[in-house]
């Protein structure tokens, strides 16, 4: 497990100056809405140094990562594309998150073959991804994180294109794997209903800051600040 803090961290795009406070503890499951633009990509790219802070920190378990570059954070981020290869079959598709040379050893596959099982895969190792259902193609991209073995882990509206009930199984499945390994999740949504289905809290965003973090339920409860209420269609 791991925690998460944003600490006063800004950034500027274009004309936009976007300033986040953030604490995530560590085991928790948090989810980001709020309008198309109002940051929560970019939340979650500084969080896995895709980009950087003008200011601020980043700390990941208490240890300040802002200077380290993605492949040196503990994070995994998944996102609206499932980046699957073409031309590579499940279970290399899997095994690219140990080693991007797929020099796997017989432990490997192992971890490999454990991933799938997880994700409900079993006997669809040698299958190319375009031989796969889009649900099962984002089973394939958790795996591969899965593998990675890292505690905090991103989603970026990964099941977007997804019907709203294969979007709540994707969902529980990374529940089910967040309590399982012990992770510390953030997705980002523009369904509220994906919050009050997956997320114990949630964080609303708008206009490139954080306007209210509480438990999932009150922050729907209707007592918000009005952007929240607009948002939602309740003001």
């Amino acid at each position: 497990m791991a925690a998460l803090d944003v600490e006063a961290a800004t950034f500027r795009y274009e004309d936009m100056r976007m300033s986040f406070t953030l604490h995530v503890p560590s085991g928790d499951c948090l989810a980001l809405i709020g309008p198309s633009g109002a940051g929560k990509t970019t939340l979650l790219s500084l969080i896995a140094g895709f980009e950087r802070p003008d200011s601020g920190r980043i700390l990941i378990d208490g240890r300040d990562v802002t200077g380290l570059p993605p492949a040196a954070r503990p994070v995994t981020m998944l996102f609206q594309e499932h980046n699957l290869f073409a031309h590579i079959d499940v279970a290399g598709n899997v095994g690219l998150g140990i080693d991007p040379g797929l020099r796997l050893g017989p432990a490997d596959r192992e971890r490999v073959a454990r991933a799938l099982a997880q994700v409900g895969l079993e006997g669809l190792e040698r299958r190319l991804p375009a031989q796969l259902s889009g649900g099962e193609r984002q089973r394939v991209a958790i795996a591969r994180s899965l593998v990675r073995n890292r505690p905090l882990l991103l989603l970026d509206e990964p099941f977007a294109a997804l019907g709203p009930a294969l979007r709540r199984e994707m969902l529980d499945l990374v529940n089910d794997i967040r309590r399982a390994h012990g992770l510390t999740v953030v997705f980002v949504s523009h369904d509220p209903g994906d919050a009050r289905h997956a997320a114990a809290r949630t964080a609303f965003v708008y206009d490139g800051s954080i306007l209210r973090v509480d438990a999932t339920d009150r922050l729907f409860a209707g007592d918000g600040p009005p952007e929240l209420r607009a948002y939602l269609g309740d003001g």
